[in-house]
């Protein structure tokens, strides 16, 4: 899904905005993850630290700050409420990974059923896990699901989804990186463990949310399409050059550069076509299963088509 010949934007790009137009601009995404991190490497290189806020949270917070970074799921969730709110581009995809225990008899997703699988309720997680374990004919009632914690570096504590794993108090978790990554170091190594994972499936698409009212004022719309040019330097650089990028993603998500290079691989950095309706199929399904999991009614295909707006991506172009 990665646009082909697109313009790409030299770090050394002139601003076209001075610092005095952009103060007080806030941007917000969970701290934690490595999925958030080009916006804060934007903040802090490009779009000038001394200008862009950096606020943790996610979508959920759009109501107060300016940009957010979120995965697709709760970008649906906060949509379903808040038709205001307009998924403008999408920082990268990554294709999830669900790690079995070998030493529980699993060899095949068929072989979970009966099992125990960690996954986080309402999160992008437990989308990625029903999905995948759904291909191959296994619905919600066929296994259990455990709730745990993520752990990025270890130690990890006892609640977490590694530690859980070396325990055995589950046979298999699919979550976010690094999480499971450091699951399988803490049972030996690939030869101990079976990775499932298709993007084809699930992927999370971790995307750029603003609010319509704010893309329609001009002043506004001006730094919003300014900061998703930033964003697309900052990407070219996750992208082309990552050995430039690791050292500083290391320290601000505090996660070891050796496991950073190892899931590296897994993260599809933008940007992404918003205009050839993949994102929109995708969507649409996805909302289906949210809609039953939130007890709503699912969102029309016309209703998710305004969720999108290319417009922002397609003005940063033009810069």
């Amino acid at each position: 899904m990665q646009l082909k010949g697109l313009l790409r934007f030299g770090a050394a790009a002139t601003l076209l905005l001075s610092p005095q137009q952009v103060l007080g601009f806030k941007v917000s995404y969970n701290i934690l993850w490595i999925e958030g991190t080009p916006l804060d490497y934007t903040n802090k290189n490009l779009f000038k630290a001394d200008t862009a806020t950096t606020v943790d949270g996610g979508i959920a917070t759009l109501g107060s700050v300016d940009l957010a970074g979120n995965a697709e799921t709760q970008g649906l969730k906060q949509y379903a409420t808040h038709k205001n709110y307009r998924l403008i581009y999408v920082i990268v995809e990554v294709a999830y990974r669900l790690v079995a225990n070998k030493a529980a008899g699993i060899k095949t997703l068929a072989d979970l059923k009966g099992k125990r699988i960690g996954t986080i309720a309402g999160s992008s997680a437990q989308v990625f896990v029903h999905t995948l374990l759904e291909s191959a004919g296994l619905k919600a009632g066929d296994y259990t699901e455990v709730n745990g914690g993520v752990c990025m570096r270890p130690p990890c504590g006892d609640n977490t989804f590694p530690s859980q794993f070396k325990a055995r108090k589950i046979d298999a978790f699919g979550v976010w990186e690094t999480s499971v990554e450091l699951g399988i170091e803490a049972v030996g190594g690939e030869s101990n463990v079976v990775v499932f994972k298709n993007a084809s499936v699930y992927r999370e698409v971790y995307s750029l949310y603003a609010k319509a009212e704010d893309l329609k004022n001009p002043t506004m719309r001006k730094k919003i399409v300014q900061y998703v040019k930033n964003l697309n330097q900052t990407l070219d650089l996750y992208r082309d050059q990552p050995e430039k990028i690791y050292p500083g993603v290391s320290k601000s998500i505090k996660v070891d550069v050796p496991v950073l290079r190892n899931v590296w691989e897994d993260h599809r950095w933008g940007p992404t076509s918003l205009t050839d309706g993949v994102l929109l199929d995708y969507l649409v399904k996805e909302d289906r299963y949210l809609a039953k999991t939130d007890k709503r009614a699912a969102m029309s295909r016309a209703e998710l088509e305004k969720f999108i707006d290319p417009s922002v991506y397609e003005d940063a172009l033009k810069l």
